[in-house]
């Protein structure tokens, strides 16, 4: 019986904790995305030069614009205009891929294997969220995950469903051994110096800590997979980036250092308050099911 408890712990407190915050993940992924415009024909974009910067001529579906004022919009108003010109549905979209793909057991091991067995579901909620930022007649217009995924296998082959599976790997490795790391220690030193009492209250306290320590950490990587999870591949064509490095080189090049961490106010918006959900969560189940 204790495996099955242990399964569902692990199940039950990551899918609340994902679908309670997942409008903060889908307007993160869309600050990510600023200042990068996918144009497989990008020599016939009508972008005045000025405002325009071509980061490799060996890589030219990717315009990168630089910083200005258009292109620096906060998270709040990035959930205005996403409510008001998508609806309020929008703001889940890729939720039923975020389900599967937050299956993930609480330890780094097991995190890294959960995020390489879910990253075909990771691919296709990165696209879904950020489909409405390509032009009309460039959309992929995914209806669901398993749409998403059987047109990703037919039309770019089976690979493209682990497209950034390193950096997703990665990605969750750094998220969960921080997490657990600082959330461990917060709460020691918490007891320690006799500020709360050990309950429910320590608890969020020593959560949201290690949700701002997981987003500072955890963040670069997350830029980068989300753009080599987007990028427009076109079969025969070189793709806009070769690899990891190759995105985050041009990243920087094109954007500055910071763009590393653009997206990381909704990041750690929803880092915090998920991380308080998955332990408070986790915590009560346990607690539920202590008896049986």
């Amino acid at each position: 019986m204790g495996g099955v408890k242990g399964f569902i712990e692990g199940g039950i407190a990551p899918i609340v904790a994902s679908c309670s915050t997942h409008p903060l993940d889908l307007i993160k992924v869309r600050m990510q995305l600023q200042g990068e415009t996918q144009a497989p024909n990008a020599a016939g974009q009508s972008l005045r030069p000025s405002l325009t910067f071509q980061s490799s001529k060996s890589a030219p579906n990717v315009v990168h614009l630089r910083p200005s004022a258009s292109a620096r919009v906060g998270p709040i108003a990035t959930g205005i205009r996403i409510f008001r010109s998508e609806g309020v549905a929008a703001l889940f979209s890729g939720v039923s891929a975020t389900i599967p793909s937050s299956k993930i057991a609480v330890g780094l091991i097991a995190g890294g294997i959960g995020a390489a067995l879910g990253n075909p579901a990771d691919v296709a909620m990165v696209r879904m969220q950020a489909d409405c930022l390509l032009p009309p007649s460039q959309r992929r217009n995914y209806t669901s995950v398993i749409d998403a995924v059987t047109r990703m296998a037919k039309q770019e082959g089976i690979s493209s469903l682990w497209r950034g599976s390193s950096l997703t790997v990665n990605h969750a490795m750094l998220v969960t051994a921080s997490q657990l790391a600082s959330y461990d220690q917060t709460k020691e030193f918490i007891l320690a110096n006799g500020r709360m009492k050990d309950g429910l209250e320590r608890n969020v306290a020593a959560s949201f800590s290690a949700g701002f320590v997981a987003a500072v950490v955890s963040n670069p990587v997350d830029v980068i997979k989300t753009r080599v999870m987007n990028m427009k591949v076109v079969l025969g064509q070189k793709p806009p980036y070769t690899d990891a490095l190759d995105c985050a080189l041009k990243t920087v090049k094109a954007e500055g250092p910071m763009a590393l961490y653009k997206g990381f106010i909704p990041t750690v918006s929803r880092q915090g308050p998920l991380t308080v959900v998955l332990f408070v969560t986790l915590e009560q189940v346990r607690k539920l099911l202590k008896n049986f």
